[in-house]
């Protein structure tokens, strides 16, 4: 670098020109520039220049390496399989340093993608479609690189732009693939169980690794085919029905399955699409059954007739309407003609008294082969008026009104009638047969005293009380006397056999104290076996016990005053039933 003055006060740098200036060499020049007077002999002063250099793009970036190698999975997509580098000697980060990379041959399908890594100026290689092991398990491609920006006229050419990638593709066990996706196929409505419809079969794309397949249905709505595990043919578990709720439309759908026996195992499935073929295998139906019609020809309304056919096309309309061959005279009062595929329409050809009329129609479909039916229409022929609308009578309507005749009206108004009687004489009996279970075993007392509420917080008249239980007899047993029943009317016992003996009355009475337990023992189980008194379960009123006793008190049993006075003892000579009563008053 050297200082020209071309003017006294205004000097220059400039550039040697053979030499020039190399930015990669010396980016930046540190100048000390020194200033005198008296042309140079006089006082002087200097001062710091830095000149930098600015880059340009004179040099092309260039591939470290003439071939890389990578690997990548087949059906891989979106992995990025390797890296490529390059050296460039221009500014750093700049635009004449940042390299751009393309893949130039060898990738037809576009399968690979290459993008800048701005950090370190490397070409990530990435997948960007599957690769198939099968078709191709080795791609070579070549990639170029250039700079972001021109390269400089002046830059020297160079032979490192390029560089080949060799990519291994590696295989995989893949799932079984059924090409035929869907499969369709045909059956006649109605076919048999047992018939043979189809073989699906789905073909194992590892043909360097040979493996077996095995079949079954993995969707069948309504359990219609039977796959066999090995071929793949399919036949029908039951028989084939045109009109079924897993149908939609007339086609039927089922899943397909196919799995290898890789490890670990891969499934494929295919789509069965199985068209139901319709059968004419039903007659059209007309509608209405039952018209009127003026006697007049020309006067209202002609009969429009409509058919319907359970079968579906091509085996249902267009319909074929036409009077019976068998009633030729029919042709000589009526005619019917064609209005569309499914409608028709009947009209008098001449005048006709009132009444019912019978007509006889044929009607036929377009299947193959054709079905027709026998139609009978019921036409009331009736008076028009003015207005020309039919004037019919009761007995008209009562003719042709809903295509039942009088007799079967009356037979099914009979059956109702029936029908509701006997479900009125079952209610009545189940009335009276909840009605005895509620009696129970006083059904035939008019007073139950299950439904009365008794108190029993009344004791009667204490020990004055004579009507309960006379104390008299178990003092003076001679004048005991003997229950008796009326004969001619004794209570039933419900709950004795019938073939019981009635115990034997009189008893003899007991002609001492000590024989007293004895006494009470006989009474009772005379009492218990005596199928002459009230049950067991007989409620006993016991509100009122009397009035006055002849023993007094409790304590008074001997007509003394005081209970020191009395002996106690021979109560034990009256058993177990009077002991405690003989400890509490016996002498201490």
């Amino acid at each position: 670098i050297q200082a020209h003055f071309h003017h006294p006060y205004l000097p220059c740098v400039a550039v040697d020109a053979e030499e020039g200036l190399d930015r990669e060499v010396i980016s930046a020049y540190n100048l000390t520039l020194q200033v005198a007077d008296m042309s140079g002999d006089g006082l002087s002063n200097n001062a710091m220049a830095i000149i930098y250099v600015d880059d340009i793009n004179d040099n092309p970036p260039e591939f470290t390496k003439e071939e890389y190698s990578m690997e990548v999975t087949e059906h891989t997509t979106g992995v990025d399989i390797g890296r490529v580098s390059v050296q460039d000697k221009d500014l750093v980060g700049s635009s004449n340093w940042l390299a751009m990379y393309s893949v130039i041959s060898q990738d037809p399908q576009g399968a690979f993608s290459i993008r800048t890594d701005s950090e370190n100026n490397d070409g990530v290689l990435s997948v960007i479609k599957a690769l198939d092991y099968e078709a191709q398990d080795t791609l070579e491609l070549t990639i170029s690189v250039r700079n972001e920006a021109e390269l400089d006229a002046a830059a020297p050419k160079t032979h490192q732009g390029l560089a080949k990638v060799t990519v291994k593709v590696l295989d995989i066990n893949e799932a079984p693939i059924f090409y035929e996706n869907p499969k369709i196929v045909s059956v006649r409505e109605g076919t048999p169980a047992g018939t043979e419809i189809a073989v699906y079969t789905a073909t194992d794309p590892d043909i360097t690794q040979p493996q077996e397949l095995r079949y079954w249905a993995e969707s069948d709505p309504g359990d219609w085919l039977l796959v066999n595990s090995v071929t793949g043919r399919i036949l029908t578990k039951q028989d084939i029905g045109g009109k079924s709720a897993f149908l939609e439309g007339n086609w039927y759908t089922a899943v397909i399955a196919a799995c290898d026996n890789a490890d670990p195992p891969l499934t494929g499935t295919g789509t069965l699409s199985i068209q139901i073929l319709e059968v004419n295998d039903h007659a059209p139906v007309i509608f209405p059954l039952n018209e009127f019609v003026c006697s007049q020809p020309g006067k209202g309304d002609n009969i429009i007739l409509s058919a319907t056919d359970q079968d579906l096309k091509p085996q249902a309309e267009p319909f074929l309407f036409q009077l019976h061959p068998g009633f030729l005279e029919l042709s000589h009062t009526w005619a019917i003609s064609r209005i569309n595929d499914t409608h028709a329409e009947v009209k008098l050809l001449t005048e006709l008294e009132e009444g019912l009329h019978v007509l006889h129609l044929l009607v036929r479909d377009s299947g193959e082969p054709p079905q027709e039916q026998e139609q009978v229409l019921n036409v009331t022929v009736c008076h028009c008026d003015h207005s020309e609308s039919c004037r019919h009578g009761l007995a008209s309507v009562f003719s042709a009104g809903a295509g039942i005749s009088f007799g079967a009206l009356m037979i099914i108004l009979s059956s109702v009638i029936l029908l509701l009687l006997l479900v009125l004489l079952v209610a009545i009996i189940e009335r009276f047969r909840q009605q005895g279970f509620h009696r129970g075993i006083l059904a035939t007392s008019d007073d139950d005293i299950r439904d009365n509420i008794i108190n029993y917080d009344e004791q009667g008249g204490g020990e004055q009380d004579q009507d309960a239980y006379d104390i008299d007899q178990l003092r003076n047993p001679n004048e005991l006397t003997i229950p008796s029943f009326p004969r001619s009317k004794q209570p039933i016992r419900r709950d004795a056999p019938y073939s019981h003996a009635t115990p034997q009355y009189p008893r003899k009475c007991p002609s001492s104290p000590c024989a007293i337990e004895d006494f009470i023992n006989d009474g009772l189980e005379a009492a218990d076996s005596d199928p002459c008194v009230p049950p067991y379960d007989t409620a006993l009123i016991y509100d009122h016990e009397g009035d006055g006793s002849v023993a007094g008190t409790l304590s008074s049993i001997a007509s003394s005053l005081t209970d020191s006075d009395q002996e106690y003892d021979y109560l034990n000579d009256w058993g177990p039933r009077f002991r405690r009563l003989a400890e509490l008053y016996s002498q201490p």
